[in-house]
């Protein structure tokens, strides 16, 4: 997948990774949007069976918005770890905060919807992998 042009736009600041790396932590607090600009990530998270990877995202894959849209100290849900060297770019948070600010309250209740039903298909898949180990 291409980085949209108008994502990179919001790119703040680069930052390379080599592989194995963690970029996020599960259960650190959130700060930051990130897209990947070369490379891959594996998503990954805790569960009683150990680490699972729930999703390989590529180059232009947004990760760590979930955090962004929910309000108040927030923790990470999962891990993203460098499957390889790896460049991600680093959200403008201000801006990101800007123009969602000047979203409809009907276009921001369709993008929480959205986010909802990505958490729900998460947990859900994580459910399927825990019962079949």
């Amino acid at each position: 997948m291409a980085i949209d042009p108008l994502v990179y736009e919001y790119v703040a600041n680069e930052e390379n990774y080599p592989e194995n790396a963690v970029i996020i932590e599960e259960g650190s607090n959130a700060y930051w949007v990130y897209v990947v600009l070369e490379g891959q990530v594996k998503v990954k998270k805790r569960t009683p069976n150990g680490m699972v990877t729930v999703n390989t995202l590529k180059e232009g894959a947004i990760f760590g918005e979930i955090a962004f849209f929910q309000e108040g100290e927030v923790t990470r849900t999962a891990s993203v770890i460098a499957d390889g060297p790896v460049q991600v770019g680093i959200l403008d948070t201000e801006r990101l905060i800007t123009d969602w600010q000047m979203l409809s309250p009907q276009l921001k209740g369709l993008i929480m919807s959205l986010i909802k039903r990505l958490q729900e298909a998460t947990k859900r898949t994580i459910a399927m992998v825990v019962e079949s180990t």
